[in-house]
């Protein structure tokens, strides 16, 4: 019988050679979400990185600190919109691109990290009220330049919702109307596959809505 080996602490062989903070937080995230935050331990990511302990606290105060680390990544993932540009030739069709795109982005690539954050938020109040303004900060500032890129051709209103410092605000607004609700859905149970199926008809339904509201806001 072949004995199963395991990598050794301390110095990671040739084949696990990288950037070891990456290594670290890769591990760490894996852990938070496979046994969640407390049952998750420094050793354990120690050894599934691999890394020294020595080495993870020079990178990290704590397991809190790397929880931190971990959802600031997943964050800055989300809000990582560089490159993307709408589809369609309609600004209506342009808008459910990039709303389908927000949607796919979360239940893709965070739904497991939102929920471990919920899980967390009564334990580390203060983090989980850092990362829910970090999160809103960072999405709604990368939806506002998207939305004004993709509405710039379009006539507006000198104080209309793209302006000044109302883009923002409409960033929000669409935000909400188009996340939120699959965001809520997902978290209590719904699938992937059947979010999905519904999303195109989800994202018309609330761009025309979006939109309509914006009109009324254009007009003099």
């Amino acid at each position: 019988m072949t004995k199963k080996t395991t990598p050794k602490r301390g110095r990671p062989p040739k084949e696990f050679a990288g950037d070891v903070q990456a290594r670290i937080l890769d591990a760490a995230q894996q852990l938070f979400l496979d046994k969640g935050y407390r049952s998750a331990s420094i050793d354990d990511i120690s050894e599934l990185a691999p890394a020294s302990k020595p080495t993870i606290y020079a990178h990290f105060q704590g397991k809190e600190a790397l929880f931190a680390a971990v959802v600031a990544r997943t964050i800055s993932g989300l809000s990582d919109f560089e490159g993307f540009e709408p589809e369609g030739r309609t600004l209506q069709d342009k808008l459910m691109s990039l709303g389908t795109a927000i949607v796919e982005k979360v239940i893709e690539e965070s739904l497991g990290m939102v929920r471990a954050t919920i899980a967390e938020a009564q334990r580390f109040p203060e983090l989980s009220r850092n990362v829910h303004d970090a999160a809103r900060d960072r999405s709604v500032g990368a939806i506002s330049q998207l939305l004004n890129e993709t509405t710039q051709k379009v006539a507006r209103a000198p104080k209309g919702p793209f302006t000044g410092k109302r883009s923002i605000a409409t960033a929000q607004i669409f935000l909400d109307l188009i996340l939120l609700p699959m965001l809520f859905r997902s978290l209590v149970g719904e699938t992937p596959k059947d979010l999905r199926r519904e999303l195109p008809s989800f994202v018309r339904e609330r761009v025309r809505f979006f939109l309509s509201a914006c009109e009324a806001d254009w007009t003099p």
